[in-house]
Formats: C-alpha cells, sequence, structure tokens
C-alpha cells in the first residue's frame, strides 16, 4: 500500500507526504529526519489516504500540492481533524 497524508503541527502548518509507510515516516519527521519539517515539531497525523497503486498516491500527493482548490475542498471535509 501507499499513502499520502496530511501532517499538522502547533503552529497549524500543514505537510503534505508520500509514504509506503505513513507510520514509519511520522517518526521520521518528529525525530528531524525530513529537512522540510525538522522545524515544526511535534507533528501529527490528521489524514491519510491509502492507495494500492503508487502511482495512484503520487498523483493524489502532486494534485494536494499543486492545486490549491483540491487541498482547500480536502480542508473543508476534515476541518474538525484540523482544529484538534
Amino acid at each position: 500500500m501507499y499513502f499520502v497524508y496530511i501532517l499538522k503541527n502547533i503552529k497549524d502548518s500543514i505537510y503534505i507526504g508520500f509514504s509506503s509507510d505513513v507510520f514509519a515516516r511520522l517518526k521520521k519527521h518528529n525525530s528531524g529526519g525530513s529537512k522540510f519539517t525538522s522545524d515544526g515539531r511535534p507533528w501529527e497525523l490528521v489524514y491519510y489516504e491509502a492507495f494500492k497503486s503508487e502511482y495512484d498516491a503520487r498523483v493524489r500527493e502532486k494534485t494536494l500540492k499543486e492545486y490549491g482548490s483540491s487541498l482547500g475542498q480536502l480542508k473543508k471535509r476534515i476541518s474538525k481533524s484540523l482544529e484538534v
């Protein structure tokens, strides 16, 4: 399985990522193992989507990162999860 995930930190910043092991990747983000998220620790997993196809997961990640409307729609769907 492949995952597209959203992390949130205490500053309400969000990070969108891709991984084949979302929980191991979260640990790496929180241990400073990713240059893009090392300053915003701690990160919390607030959402993920699972895909059988790596290609489909990568396309979804790219869509969320490049098209604000896609991310905006997702944020509306998970608004309560982003508040916590």
